[in-house]
């Protein structure tokens, strides 16, 4: 192991979560998942090898399909207040384990060790919402319009469903689909992302043995890894009704495309370009916590990261200062320590998709106001390192228009009222995350109608990043229209099926037709 994973027990934390550390090179860091190519894991917090993962072959798929599909007819007949149970018990075992598996996502995918910590936590969170649910997948009971007979809906497990997650949440998002999916009594089946595969399989040991002490079959919850060809197995399966898939836009096009073909379900989450805007009336201190964390947080790499800060010209300058004060005081660094605020971005592509929208943003006219650039020397070695940056720009420069997965944040302005920043707001064809800071009521409830925000989710005085469970969690537009996590959410991995009974000796018809024998 390096020096950091040596200093924060990394080691350790393999070791409990039931990976095999790499100590010699020759470690497969996991059970028996693949039987394909090595897929490396590199750590972004110091470039060292971490661990080897085999990928899953065709041949590999399809005993995996199988598993899964036998998996499903005993699970679907378990009552759901029991399959609840079962979640209740992995939210336990998160419980357990949430130190060593928040330091792998930290140490693995680079944010904080606080945020890797808070990511379990809303594994455990999702377990909890789920286990409630489970005693409420409640359909309706309608008034027929013919005489003795009774009508009424229900809902019924879907089968398969099909998990393909991002590098930026590794294990916090497909724990929001199997939550669910477990106690509608489907089985699923995750392909995490190649970026990430440990977290991958730290959460598969963890369910495995769950399941194992039940008595229950290991195909509830399955686990592949590869990359995109792993995923076209999935997307082109017609045994999966229901693929669930978090990403960029241009992937989740193509899912779309290719499960619709087969007529099947898709629950897509893709990108973000999320702004805040601030009006006149804005408390300018909590302006500021919530542009600094959306922007920085996570270094910039999550879906509902701040973009865009539209703020109203009467006090830019203000608000610029602020923001530009804050950015000062960051301290860039080994993500497991916590006296730093912003770690590294996932890889060196990112490192360059960084770069290149930085020049970007000067050619089309912007100016700089934050320098950014590659952090070198101790420390840094893993070249993943970079400063947040901020740059003044223009509604419509073309790439203020596109998601930069990296911590840029463009600072707009504009005049008049606020129905001008709702329109640069909503001008963009991304519709996940929005904001508003202000303490105008009229403002707000604008902000929050049928002619305000046309995102998914929509704040008031409250940040674009960071949201809770108990919500459904999703966009519009390109974002990809996907609802994942509270509220209704969980209808989407189940089928309705609406029953009617007739308790009578006689068979009238629908809307009083008659049809004598």
């Amino acid at each position: 192991m390096s020096k950091i994973a040596t200093q924060f027990g990394i080691d350790t934390a393999l070791k409990a979560l039931g990976i095999e550390a790499l100590n010699n090179g020759t470690s497969t860091g996991s059970k028996n998942f693949g039987s394909g190519e090595i897929l490396v894991s590199h750590s972004p917090v110091d470039g060292a090898l971490i661990a080897k993962v085999k990928t899953t072959t065709e041949e590999d798929y399809y005993k995996v399909m199988a598993t899964a599909t036998a998996a499903f007819t005993t699970w679907r007949t378990m009552p759901a207040p029991q399959r609840g149970e079962i979640v209740r018990q992995f939210g336990n075992k998160l419980r357990e384990l949430k130190e060593p598996l928040g330091k792998l996502v930290s140490y693995e995918m680079g944010k904080s060790y606080q945020e890797g910590l808070g990511e379990v936590q809303e594994m455990i969170d999702i377990c909890d919402f789920a286990v409630g649910l489970s005693r409420q997948l409640h359909g309706l009971t309608m008034h027929s319009e013919r005489p003795g007979h009774r009508m009424y809906e229900q809902y019924h497990p879907l089968g398969v469903v099909g998990i393909i997650s991002a590098f930026n949440f590794p294990v916090a998002v497909w724990a929001w689909n199997t939550a669910l999916a477990w106690v509608c009594g489907d089985v699923c089946v995750w392909k995490p992302s190649e970026k990430t595969p440990l977290c991958g399989v730290a959460c598969q040991n963890i369910a495995a043995e769950v399941f194992k002490t039940n008595g229950l079959p290991e195909g509830i919850s399955c686990l592949i890894n590869g990359d995109y060809k792993v995923g076209e197995m999935m997307t082109t399966d017609s045994r999966i009704p229901l693929v669930s898939a978090t990403g960029s836009i241009r992937m989740g096009k193509i899912v779309a495309q290719v499960v619709a073909a087969r007529l099947g379900k898709s629950l897509l989450e893709l990108g973000g370009n999320n702004a805040i805007i601030v009006t006149p009336d804005a408390d300018i201190k909590m302006t500021v916590i919530g542009a600094v964390f959306g922007a920085v947080g996570t270094a910039g790499q999550r879906c509902t990261s701040t973009r865009r800060l539209i703020i109203h010209d009467s006090i830019y300058d203000k608000v610029k200062n602020a923001v530009v004060d804050a950015y000062n005081q960051l301290r860039i660094g080994n993500p497991l320590d916590e006296n730093n605020h912003v770690g590294p971005l996932i890889d060196t592509d990112a490192v360059d998709m960084y770069n290149k929208a930085l020049q970007k943003v000067v050619e089309e006219g912007g100016k700089v106001i934050v320098e950014g650039g590659v952090l070198e020397g101790e420390g840094y070695e893993s070249g993943c390192y970079v400063q947040p940056a901020i740059a003044e720009a223009k509604p419509g420069f073309e790439i203020v228009q596109h998601e930069t997965f990296a911590p840029v944040l463009y600072l707009l302005k504009y005049s008049g009222d606020v129905e001008n920043a709702i329109g640069i707001q909503n001008g963009v064809v991304q519709g996940l995350s929005s904001a508003i800071m202000t303490n105008n009521l009229r403002e707000a409830e604008h902000f929050l109608s049928v002619g305000g925000s046309d995102c998914g989710i929509a704040n008031v005085n409250i940040g674009t990043s960071g949201a809770e469970i108990g919500g459904a969690f999703g966009g519009e537009k390109e974002t990809g229209g996907g609802r994942e996590s509270g509220s209704d959410a969980w209808k989407v991995y189940m089928r309705r099926q609406t029953n009617t009974i007739n308790y009578t000796d006689k068979l009238p018809l629908a809307q009083g037709i008659t049809f004598k024998l």
